[in-house]
């Protein structure tokens, strides 16, 4: 786990003080970027002329100047600028887990926080640990002391600790066909180590879904999900077919392809079925747990509670791949259920676990009675299990949608059955009143939520145009809002310190802060909570992107819905919202870009984008738009676009748009518009609905034609549900009639495609599996045959989401040079 250290940070003790009430707030969606021609030595921005070394002599006649391909003078000078601006955003490093662990004194404790930054040269992102030391003085006030250097953690995928801290459990996944590494580190250095090789199991999920991996309660075992090993494949030599399949290479024959297997779409291309594993130690051993259905995609696997004289037990998350497998990234409408199953034990000499035979397992499905249950937790005193259900989604087809909590009490005896109770802790809200919890979003849970009560759990989750923290009592189904509602910021959970909260709070104009929450008054059981400022190295930025980050503001608006008589349900009827970025400093509006969604059953957070900060720091005033059918906002409200699409989500983005017009806001001359997936395709049905109303469009995998989408994307489910509605689930098909086609061809942009005057630059991932790439160069090639000014820009390894740090990087800059032309 040694590896090399990062630049210095400099030793402090940090005071926390008391958080200040920070300016009206709220923002946006996830973001991305990469670039065009651009320096390899060094890569401090895009360099419009050659070295000094390469220059010639003036006294001679040189060739004229080649400029990169789709750039011209004056294009290469806002390449120039923006590009190294863009840089100063893309540097900032950001938080992906954290952990703390009680100090081997008992006074204070440790954290330690894995962080990411982009690496441009590279094109991955660099990861790195950074620790501090939290104590408390005799003033009450907390203090962080940091670590004088992070360390780099090249080539690791996970990072686990054990059950008492004493334990790190650091996964390197190969990117060959290498063995799995598996490390078990001690305070000090490195104890043991593992090379799994492939034939048996591949990498081992660290995607965040499928993703598990859990220490047993004497920490001498490990459960894991991992790619299961490859199949044999028919083999040939020249004589034809040899008989006897066989995993191993030879230089005498070659293999065939063999079945093809299904996949679970975007983002699991080239990966295998996700398979239990449990590896002992003490000895090294890996067993393949038995009996789960080969058609049952396992994942999210946690220990149950050790029951005295008998067998332990593991629960996992199981989905059927019947009667294919469709894609599940970011669709919570797949069917899963908790399974358990028996993992026989014996104890050794040494007093330790170790597993008999795997052989007869017996697989119990606990949660038939609902449609989705995933993120198995266990209280700590081990006496019921609690989990999120998606069974609004799985029910109604919705790709995402509201969640709901459970619990299951857990049997002391050990047995276990499919007819298990199941109590509903937190149920589906459908439309709650103004100011009141709008229902649960959680995208993830801590590996320890619970605080020292062992029934309160803290979580993230959305509300409306925010993410907020909620604590949970799961026994009786109370929910609070236990961070500030009263600044618009975005706050996420990173860990508990004992019954403190750490988190991380930001907004669109300000970058991410540690908080440290405390519960004000646990004698008299009050719910508020005091949370205070962590001063922070993680988050350093230069003082250019503070300064202008520091003249910005921004808000969240309720933008009312036109056509009330029109909805169906209360929530549909209730306003919307949209976060709206500024200048704090210019008189005249800014020109204005629109910025869409996905989904579009996500939402658009009031939290830190680096591209959108980036996009207004360069004179861009941001219009987000959370349009009814994004999440956060109750059943009702969001259940209300599927059969809309296209209708519904466009008048709310033009109702959103004239709401600021009219407010003085916005320059009506001076408006674009930008959005992926969904969110493109909106962009492309604004340009041609209301072809008047932008100078300029910017989509990135857009969804450009329903028709032609259905056949190849991984989610064609997805086609029929946003097009019929709940109906689409029913009468969904592999293959679609006439009468299917004609209606997602008049639901798609490309029905309106005559209309479009916006010059429109299209970002594309030619890997792309959920709107395969044929989709928007089919638009933008109908717009050049219009004449309509169109470029496209290709990534030829990137997926759906262009998140590669150099193609997120080319993204934003090309979109900031593309707006800043049509706007001057």
């Amino acid at each position: 786990m040694i590896a090399s250290f990062k630049s210095a940070i400099t030793l402090s003790i940090c005071s926390v003080t008391s958080a200040a009430s920070p300016r009206l707030s709220p923002s946006f969606f996830s973001s991305q970027r990469r670039l065009p021609l651009f320096n390899s030595t060094p890569f401090s921005h895009y360099t419009k002329h050659p070295p000094a070394s390469l220059a010639m002599d003036s006294s001679k006649a040189g060739p004229v100047k080649e400029l990169p391909v789709g750039l011209d003078e004056a294009t290469e000078e806002d390449y120039a600028s923006q590009s190294k601006l863009l840089q100063e955003f893309t540097s900032i490093s950001s938080i992906d887990k954290a952990w703390v662990f009680k100090s081997e004194s008992g006074i204070g404790s440790q954290a330690m926080f894995s962080i990411s930054q982009p690496n441009l040269l590279t094109n991955k992102r660099r990861k790195y640990m950074l620790s501090s030391s939290i104590s408390t003085d005799t003033n009450n006030n907390v203090n962080f002391q940091w670590a004088p250097f992070p360390v780099e953690m090249t080539g690791v995928s996970i990072t686990v600790p054990s059950p008492s801290g004493s334990k790190l459990l650091v996964i390197r996944n190969p990117e060959n066909e290498s063995p799995t590494q598996f490390e078990i580190w001690s305070s000090s250095q490195l104890e043991k180590e593992f090379q799994i090789p492939q034939s048996t199991h591949g990498s081992v999920y660290a995607d965040g879904w499928f993703e598990g991996i859990s220490w047993n309660s004497d920490e001498s075992l490990i459960a894991y999900v991992a790619e299961e090993p490859s199949p044999c494949k028919p083999s040939f030599d020249y004589q034809g077919y040899k008989q006897g399949a066989t995993k191993d290479k030879e230089c005498t024959s070659w293999k065939g392809q063999g079945d093809w297997e299904e996949e679970w779409g975007e983002c699991y291309a080239g990966k295998r079925q996700p398979a239990l594993f449990v590896i002992n130690l003490n000895s090294g051993k890996v067993h393949a747990v038995k009996g789960i259905e080969k058609s049952l995609s396992v994942g999210q696997v946690v220990w149950a509670p050790p029951v005295e004289g008998i067998d332990q037990h593991l629960i996992f998350v199981g989905w059927l791949a019947e009667p294919r497998k469709l894609g599940i990234k970011y669709c919570y409408n797949r069917p899963c259920a908790l399974y358990v199953v028996k993992v026989p034990l014996y104890k050794s000499e040494a007093a330790e676990s170790d597993i008999k035979s795997l052989e007869e397992s017996t697989v119990v499905n606990l949660t038939q009675s609902i449609s989705s249950a995933f993120f198995p937790r266990f209280s700590p005193d081990g006496k019921f299990l609690v989990f999120l259900s998606a069974k609004a989604s799985v029910d109604s087809g919705a790709h995402s949608a509201t969640d709901s909590l459970h619990r299951i009490d857990w049997p002391t005896d050990g047995k276990l059955s499919s007819s298990t109770k199941i109590i509903d802790v937190v149920p589906v809200v459908n439309c709650a009143e103004d100011g009141q919890f709008p229902g649960l979003y959680c995208s993830s849970f801590l590996s320890k939520p619970w605080l020292s009560d062992g029934c309160t759990m803290i979580l993230s989750s959305y509300w409306h145009s925010c993410q907020v923290i909620l604590s949970v009592n799961v026994l009786s189904g109370e929910v609070s809002r236990i961070s500030p509602a009263d600044s618009g910021f975005s706050w996420n959970m990173l860990t508990l310190d004992g019954d403190n909260v750490i988190a991380v709070c930001s907004s669109p104009v300000d970058v991410p802060q540690i908080r440290y929450g405390r519960l004000v008054d646990k004698v008299n059981n009050t719910t508020r909570w005091h949370w205070l400022n962590v001063s922070s190295p993680i988050f350093k930025c230069s003082e250019k992107v503070m300064s202008l980050l520091s003249n910005l503001q921004f808000g969240i608006l309720q933008i009312q819905v036109q056509d009330v008589s029109d909805c169906l349900t209360k929530g549909a009827a209730k306003p919307f919202e949209a976060i709206f970025v500024s200048s704090k400093v210019n008189d005249a509006p800014d020109p204005l870009i629109v910025v869409l969604h996905g989904g579009p059953h996500s939402v658009s957070l009031s939290s830190y984008s680096k591209s959108l900060a980036f996009l207004s720091s360069i004179g861009f005033s941001l219009l987000i738009v959370n349009y009814r059918g994004s999440v956060g906002f109750g059943e009702e409200a969001l259940q209300s676009l599927p059969g809309k699409v296209g209708s519904q989500d466009v008048n709310d983005v033009l109702t959103a748009i004239d709401h600021v017009i009219e407010k003085g806001l916005a320059n009506p001359s001076k408006i674009t518009v930008l959005g992926g997936s969904h969110g493109g395709f909106l962009t492309t049905h604004l340009i041609g609905q209301a072809p008047d109303k932008f100078v300029a469009a910017a989509a990135r995998n857009p969804v450009c034609n329903l028709s032609s989408m259905v056949g190849i994307t991984d989610i064609p489910d997805w086609c029929y549900v946003e097009s019929y509605r709940t109906n689409g689930k029913t009468i969904f098909t592999e293959a679609p009639t006439a009468e299917h086609l004609t209606h997602f061809y008049n639901k798609s942009p490309i029905s309106h495609i005559s209309k479009v005057k916006a010059p429109t630059i299209f970002l594309l991932g030619a890997q792309d599996l959920r709107v395969p790439v044929s989709n928007g160069l089919q638009y933008a090639r109908a717009l050049k045959e219009r004449g309509v000014e169109t470029k496209v820009i290709l990534f030829p390894n990137d997926i759906h989401g262009i998140e590669r740090p150099q193609s997120d990087f080319e993204s934003f800059l090309n979109i900031g040079v593309w707006f800043k032309k049509y706007c001057k």
